[in-house]
């Protein structure tokens, strides 16, 4: 993924726990293991972010 598809993939993760979180709190969350999907899925395009930002701090 180029970092443009990592910013979109994580505002786009980000949206989603915003709504399943939102739904948690009215009862309408039918599926409660999606909000730890979602966390997940963000904490690992962070990760992939971090290690490119320290290979590019490397470099020079």
């Amino acid at each position: 993924m180029t970092d443009d598809e990592l910013e979109n993939a994580l505002h786009d993760r980000r949206q989603e726990l915003f709504n399943l979180r939102f739904q948690s709190v009215t009862g309408a969350l039918e599926n409660s293991a999606r909000l730890r999907l979602a966390k997940r899925e963000i904490a690992r395009i962070l990760t992939v972010r971090h290690e490119r930002e320290a290979t590019q701090l490397e470099k020079r």
